[in-house]
């Protein structure tokens, strides 16, 4: 046990975790040199495209005698809750800065989870080969960030190799060996966990006391599942069995539940004949989804194929929330809660890939408080929820506390983009001479769609956020329509505020009128709020030349033609209401604007 070593890497997003978990599997040999790829944790063919890690993923290597058990954990905002939950499996934290970047909004947030958890903190500055690397300047960062002299932080480059030798070496110095009892009943806290085709669940544990065996008698304690080990072992980075795992060793079990729900993130396993002398190991927190949004299949028929695919996506995804919803206009479908914008893009990516499935999703909004003057509170993730004006008392709208690092000289750009957004702006903090952090609070909607992106464009890129949930206040908010050919279009009504509603019903009826295609008749495009007009464009009809066949004769002829046409146009007009197909990529232009 003495030798056992457990330990995460932190960082902000593009700073080189999933490289130097590389580095680390070439140079402790867990990988053979010809299997070895770029980013081999990241298993998702949609994580290698992108090049950003989405799923925690452990491994365990042999170096020096030692057992190092890693876990690489993402970096982006929406996916903060997977390194909450590697922390807790771990005794230390490698926090990666990137020597060309400095100290980044993701970095202050991942390090104050880390001090929470009391783990031991391994600076190190990356990318360090690069020729626009400044490493005096980030080491004086982190020097005044976490108070450890310079000594202390050591330099690699991931990409080279360099200096990643000593970096395991300080990683067996520092990170203090696991805390254990071997002689105490099992205990095992399920950090994270798998549905396999083959094998079933599989949960991946975090030995805290005790030993468990291939064949044991297992039981969960917060939902009382009982089964028995069907395999047991460790990752090299795929499932190597060993039999048995002791206390102090991260590894996984195979459970042979068949339901996900029976084996949740956070639930401690233990041998069953122990349950009644043993406490629970404190789980995690229910995460609370911040972002909801419907999603319907686009056939009616895939409905139970989309059931089964959320719950599979569910089994390794604790922060997705999901509930049936019903809607008059695109039927059967969910309506799922997600931890930000980036969290429902991936799930809805994923769901098209792994899943095949052809997808309707909503424009997203946020959970708003109502409360109705019968005295009833309601809690509305909908649009068409949303009471008539008449019955409402107030609405309140979730708050985040929100930080933005970013360099001096853009701080003009960056107040006037968030002043316009309705922020609240708090302090300014200096990390040196030339990096300021930003503190503001912000309703949640405002940063919802574009913010990210436009934060990035007023900062020439320089500029990174983080955000966390504060509070509900009170908003001056309505429902707004759109309509299509006089029909309203249940996906694409939203909840905007009052003094914004003008600005944005126009720039979505401006939207719809570049996507749609024309029809054979005049198109009515309106945006609407309490059933007044108050945005609206026309696309015209396809025109079909009914004279092209005359030649020469009276003029009534051609007339009469033209009225003949305009007539059946009018009527196609009349009959044609809600019968306007909706192209999915200008659902996604909408949502995107």
């Amino acid at each position: 046990m003495k030798n056992i070593r457990n330990f995460c890497i932190i960082a902000h997003i593009d700073h080189g975790k999933s490289t130097l978990s590389d580095r680390m599997l070439e140079i402790t040999n867990t990988i053979e040199s010809r299997k070895m790829k770029e980013q081999v944790l990241d298993r998702m063919d949609i994580e290698r495209e992108r090049g950003i890690t989405i799923k925690l993923q452990p491994v365990t290597m042999s170096y020096n005698g030692y057992i190092l058990n890693l876990i690489d954990t993402p970096g982006h905002v929406d996916f903060t809750y997977e390194v909450s939950r590697s922390l807790a499996a771990v005794e230390a934290a490698i926090l990666l800065v990137d020597a060309t970047q400095g100290i980044q909004a993701q970095t202050l947030a991942n390090l104050y989870l880390a001090i929470e958890q009391n783990l031991e903190i391994i600076p190190v500055i990356n990318k360090i080969d690069l020729p626009a690397a400044d490493v005096p300047k980030v080491k004086n960062e982190i020097v005044k960030l976490i108070g450890c002299s310079e000594d202390e932080i050591l330099s690699v480059s991931a990409k080279t190799g360099a200096g990643v030798a000593e970096l395991l070496e300080k990683v067996i110095e520092k990170t203090p060996a696991p805390k254990i009892d071997d002689n105490k009943p099992p205990r095992a806290l399920i950090f994270d966990s798998n549905y396999d085709e083959y094998k079933g669940v599989v949960a991946y544990v975090r030995m805290v006391d005790g030993i468990l065996k291939k064949k044991d008698d297992i039981k969960l304690f917060s939902t009382g599942a009982e089964s028995d080990v069907l395999d047991i072992g460790v990752f090299s980075p795929d499932y190597k069995p060993t039999g048995e795992l002791s206390a102090g060793e991260v590894g996984y079990i195979v459970t042979g539940f068949k339901e996900v729900s029976e084996c949740r993130v956070g639930d401690t396993i233990t041998a069953k004949k122990a349950v009644s002398e043993i406490e629970p190991l404190k789980g995690y927190e229910q995460i609370k989804p911040m972002v909801f949004a419907g999603i319907f299949p686009r056939e009616g028929n895939d409905y139970d194929d989309l059931r089964d695919a959320i719950e599979r996506l569910k089994l390794n995804d604790a922060s997705l929330s999901f509930e049936p919803e019903r809607s008059e206009a695109l039927g059967l479908g969910f309506r799922c809660g997600f931890l930000g914008l980036l969290h429902l893009e991936i799930f809805q990516e994923r769901l098209r890939r792994e899943h095949g499935l052809d997808l309707i999703v909503t424009v997203p909004s946020v959970a708003y408080r109502v409360l109705k003057k019968s005295g009833e509170e309601l809690v509305i993730r909908t649009p068409q929820k949303m009471p008539d004006p008449t019955e409402t008392e107030k609405i309140e709208e979730p708050w985040v506390k929100l930080d933005v690092i970013l360099p001096q000289e853009y701080i003009g750009n960056v107040m006037e983009l968030a002043q316009s957004k309705r922020a609240v702006y708090k302090n300014t903090e200096y990390l040196d001479e030339s990096r300021v952090i930003l503190h503001y609070e912000i309703p949640m909607a405002s940063i919802l769609t574009d913010f990210y992106d436009k934060i990035k464009s007023v900062s020439s890129g320089y500029a990174s956020i983080n955000y966390e949930y504060l509070d509900y206040r009170q908003a001056d908010v309505v429902k707004m329509d759109i309509l299509v050919a006089e029909d309203p279009v249940e996906a694409l009504a939203t909840i905007v505020y009052r003094d914004d509603a003008f600005h944005q019903g126009k720039e979505v009826v401006k939207i719809l009128k570049e996507n749609l295609p024309k029809q054979m008749f005049v198109l009515k495009l309106q945006a609407a709020v309490g059933g007044k007009i108050i945005a609206s464009e026309r696309i015209s009809a396809m025109r079909k030349d009914v004279t092209a066949k005359l030649y020469g004769g009276d003029v009534s002829r051609k007339r009469k033609l033209l009225e003949k046409q305009k007539k059946g146009k009018k009527k196609m007009m009349a009959a044609g209401k809600g019968s306007v197909e909706i192209p999915p990529e200008t659902f996604v232009k909408i949502l995107k604007k």
